[in-house]
């Protein structure tokens, strides 16, 4: 597990007209602020990856279709830097993740349909200076093949 990563199991409450699915509650051990709240979007077999924020926490659910979220620990004086962690969340893993600063992370749509991925950040999105840092899914920094693993 990387250092400042937390995975909270959500509550689903079904009944005879649909569910009720709580994401992050301000009595949350992870919540620290709220900033935003956002929905993207990504098609079956796509990688958006990889990213981080220097200012900014992340707290993810996918909310419809499955992912693999992978984070990759980037952090100057981090005991689990170079760590990498892999999770699958979505409609048949109904978690949160939070993702702390310094934290690189992408994800890959492993559904057959479009996957919503919400996102309750802890800061707003600065249009002028995006406190968003990239680099390409296949770059050579981060030791991750996204490629499917056939067991």
């Amino acid at each position: 597990m990387i250092e400042g990563v937390a995975v909270k199991n959500l509550r689903v409450v079904p009944d005879e007209r649909g569910h009720v699915m709580e994401m992050l509650r301000s009595d949350d051990e992870v919540f620290e602020k709220f900033g935003q709240a956002y929905i993207t979007t990504i098609y079956p077999g796509v990688v958006k990856g990889w990213h981080m924020h220097l200012e900014q926490d992340d707290n993810v659910v996918c909310v419809r279709g499955m992912i693999k979220l992978v984070l990759f620990d980037d952090r100057d004086g981090s005991p689990t830097r170079q760590e990498i962690m892999e999770l699958f969340l979505g409609e048949h893993h109904t978690v949160l993740v939070h993702i702390p600063r310094g934290v690189y992370h992408g994800w890959k749509c492993i559904s057959d349909e479009e996957a919503f991925v919400m996102n309750i950040s802890t800061e707003l999105y600065d249009y002028d200076d995006p406190d968003e840092h990239r680099l390409p899914f296949d770059t050579d920094k981060i030791p991750y093949d996204w490629s499917i693993k056939m067991g």
